[in-house]
């Protein structure tokens, strides 16, 4: 079974030249075990920061960080030791040893753990062919593509069996089609072996992608946490919004709707579209219901944790009471945003098209 991490009013304080800087602020937080969480924030929110808290490679200014039950904050280095042994990391730039061999790099951490020649080339060629990079053993890192040294930097975080992986900017370095690899493999990872994940991102795709929770952080503190669906669906902050815009790309920014108004001249709306209000087939009755045409000019469904969510927007034509009615329907079971027309313009989305 994965790790369990407890965080308690966590507060890290940085000492500057200039002053005394916060970096992580007052964080409460929860990982279960086996669970894929998400971090996630904009580059200062803290997160980086707060890995190393979790870690134990830098002790809170207050506050308590438990993994397992079990309270780190402020045990000597020696007992330290092993509870690191037992979280993996997986770096941004992979960190691999560039004089050493593929089969070296993953080994490494068996070695400094005192682990025999034999286990540790036994080891070693289960977690290659576990990664799908047996074939190469001898190689090195100068001669992978970056995302084949990454799931080195898997393998080699996998070495000691670990409960927890900790990846941190695991995929931004990576181009999308080896992201998807790479993320495909951290699942493989909690689905076979049951650890525990913890993903430190900016992009709310990775996070929509592999994660069950998700925590936003924006200076230094969560400012929103919760299923990761219910995240996307219903965004409370300003800064998740912004994430959830990034990732979905289903509602109309200004520009966007600018000129869709220019191209089309009956009432521009945009409707939500979940599992809890329905579906786009639910939406088309709607429609014949109130004797409107519509038309979907924008949006999109994406699958969020295998559930649909998006939004779709729609010119309709129709008699302005009829249209009325419709909408009143729609917004009885979802939510709706009425662009009104070209001539008579409701401008509800911001300038980034977030109208969540």
């Amino acid at each position: 079974m994965g790790a369990t991490v407890s965080l308690r009013s966590v507060t890290k304080d940085f000492g500057t030249p200039s002053g005394s800087v916060r970096a992580v602020d007052d964080v409460s937080l929860d990982i279960g075990s086996g669970e894929v969480f998400g971090i996630i924030g904009y580059s200062g929110a803290g997160k980086s920061t707060l890995v190393r808290l979790i870690n134990g490679l830098e002790t809170p200014t207050s506050g308590t960080v438990a993994i397992d039950g079990q309270v780190i904050t402020g045990l000597p280095e020696r007992k330290l030791r092993p509870v690191r042994a037992g979280i993996g990391f997986v770096f941004q730039q992979f960190n691999l040893f560039s004089s050493r061999t593929v089969a070296s790099n993953v080994g490494f951490p068996l070695r400094v753990a005192g682990v025999d020649k034999r286990g540790r080339e036994r080891r070693v060629a289960e977690l290659l062919d576990f990664v799908g990079l047996s074939d190469k053993a001898g190689q090195y890192p100068d001669q992978l593509s970056g995302g084949q040294k990454q799931r080195v930097g898997i393998a080699r975080a996998l070495a000691t069996k670990p409960d927890l992986l900790l990846a941190d900017e695991a995929t931004s370095a990576l181009d999308p089609e080896t992201t998807r690899d790479v993320l495909d493999l951290l699942r493989r990872v909690n689905d076979r072996l049951g650890v525990t994940i913890a993903v430190i991102t900016h992009e709310m795709a990775v996070v929509s992608y592999l994660c069950s929770r998700v925590a936003v952080m924006e200076k230094g503190r969560i400012v929103e946490t919760g299923p990761v669906y219910d995240v996307f669906a219903a965004p409370q902050q300003p800064v998740t919004r912004r994430f959830v815009g990034t990732a979905l790309h289903d509602r109309p920014r200004a520009d966007v709707l600018a000129r869709l108004r220019q191209r089309h001249a009956g009432r521009i709306v945009t409707v939500a579209v979940t599992d809890q209000n329905g579906s786009s087939t639910l939406l088309t009755e709607a429609l014949r219901s109130h004797g409107v045409d519509g038309a979907v000019i924008h949006g999109g469904i994406s699958e969020i944790d295998s559930r649909p969510l998006g939004a779709l927007t729609l010119e309709l034509v129709g008699s302005e009471t009829a249209i009325e009615d419709l909408l009143s329907d729609l917004r009885r079971n979802t939510d709706v945003i009425d662009h009104g027309t070209a001539q008579n313009p409701v401008d509800a989305a911001d300038e980034d098209g977030d109208a969540r």
